[in-house]
């Protein structure tokens, strides 16, 4: 499984990737959002973890512009931003899962394969009949 993690903090993001990894997970960083939307350009991640306050491009700007790729990565939004409005509206912005900081690292990891096991999304069949 291929990871993003979107993190300004670099000490966290650091921390984090590393325990992502000793759980066998392939991590990528991006401390910004513009770097994270570069990367998501030239690397199909299975998900995405996204803060939402990012120097440069807003975390909900890049979870907006990754939802709207042909095939979207699964975003869990791991922020600071922890109430329940904060979390109803990342969710309504295409987040898959969002999780507040503090958080546990087995949570975190449990999250990540909870979401590996989610069917990906479903292409609508097209029909062809005749010239139609």
């Amino acid at each position: 499984m291929r990871i993003l993690m979107v993190e300004d903090e670099v000490a966290l993001a650091d921390v984090v990737a590393r325990g992502l990894r000793q759980a066998n997970l392939a991590v990528d960083v991006a401390h910004d959002g513009e770097s994270a939307l570069e990367k998501a350009e030239v690397t199909r991640y299975d998900v995405v973890l996204l803060d939402r306050q990012l120097p440069d491009i807003m975390g909900d700007e890049v979870c907006r512009r990754l939802v709207a790729l042909e095939q979207p990565p699964r975003i869990l939004m791991l922020t600071a931003a922890g109430d329940i409005a904060s979390r109803v509206e990342g969710l309504a912005l295409g987040a898959d899962d969002y999780l507040p900081k503090p958080f546990a690292l087995a949570e975190l990891v449990a999250r990540i394969q909870a979401l590996q096991r989610r069917p990906s999304v479903a292409t609508r069949p097209i029909l062809t009949v005749g010239d139609l």
